[in-house]
């Protein structure tokens, strides 16, 4: 079973406007609202795709209710633990350029989180974990190496998407998979990753620091995999990118897509590739027939 954990989820609200004037009153053209979080869009790529998870983390309110409904909608099973205050609400406005507000997340208790580590340790060596996303500020900073470390006893395969301190605290604990993009893989390490050589190297410095398999998402100049026996570079044709929600959640859920389906990993970085691509592209998440579109244009070189 593959499990994703957004400790931090949220209602993304997105309201496109013609265009934002600082102080004005703005009518606007439509909106969407989706439960979102980072963990959450991994399950919600997986259900696209035709594979089953779980999701796990804590939600509250009636913002957290919505949330709840959504996933069991789209028919994603969920065991989330209540907390009492709402969570989080984020603002996307869309207008000549995408402005963001994110919201207040709800205070954590550590009854919840303990409720949480006790849900993780039901897991087995036949499953896949994913965690995802920031961390409220009332959860221990470093609770995403805690929860691998309990992990690594039992033999589960951590993927890991985060970014800054929690990237770099949990790397000795030897997740399956990290990806940041160029920017994070560069804050990691004080260092500036623009070209494909430069995100090869650092890569592989983090495998050094413990990583399993890397993936680096490069925007348009495509992404690079690494691991100890093999490093490729995609490349594909340059798309204007309409979306900026979960293309990085859509490479980690084809990643694991393919990967849980017996493919090598280079079958799986490209379905991650294309899987990432066509959500940038497109309004709303990849889809099987939009990544079967897509996977020809993709360009694989084994470096």
């Amino acid at each position: 079973m593959i499990y994703t954990v957004t400790m931090n989820p949220s209602i993304d609200y997105h309201v496109w406007i013609e265009t934002m004037v600082e102080g004005t009153i703005h009518q606007a053209q439509k909106e969407w609202k989706a439960a979102g979080g980072k963990g959450i869009n991994v399950s919600k790529v997986l259900r696209n795709l035709g594979s089953v998870s779980v999701a796990l983390g804590f939600v509250g309110g009636f913002t957290g209710a919505f949330i709840r409904q959504q996933l069991e909608q789209e028919g994603i099973e969920h065991r989330f633990i209540p907390v009492t205050q709402d969570s989080r609400i984020n603002i996307k406005i869309k207008a000549e350029r995408e402005t963001d507000l994110s919201g207040v997340s709800p205070l954590i208790p550590k009854v919840a989180i303990k409720e949480l580590m006790d849900q993780l340790d039901h897991l087995t060596n036949d499953d896949f974990l994913v965690l995802a996303g920031s961390v409220p500020a009332s959860v221990p900073a470093d609770i995403y190496r805690l929860i691998m470390q309990r992990m690594n006893h039992l033999g589960v395969r951590v993927i890991l998407d985060a970014k800054g301190a929690a990237l770099g605290n949990a790397l000795a604990e030897r997740p399956f998979l990290i990806k940041p993009n160029h920017h994070e893989l560069g804050e990691l390490f004080g260092a500036s990753v623009e070209t494909t050589e430069e995100a090869v190297h650092y890569g592989r410095r983090s495998l050094e620091m413990g990583a399993t398999n890397v993936i680096v998402s490069m925007a348009g100049q495509g992404a690079v995999f690494v691991n100890r026996e093999k490093a490729f570079a995609a490349q594909f044709p340059k798309q204007q990118a309409v979306n900026s929600i979960g293309a990085g959640d859509s490479m980690v859920a084809g990643f694991l897509y393919a990967y849980t389906r017996g493919q090598q990993v280079k079958e799986a970085f490209q379905l991650a590739v294309a899987a990432g691509s066509t959500t940038a592209i497109s309004e709303g998440f990849c889809t099987p027939e939009k990544i079967e579109a897509f996977l020809p244009h993709i360009t694989l070189t084994e470096l």
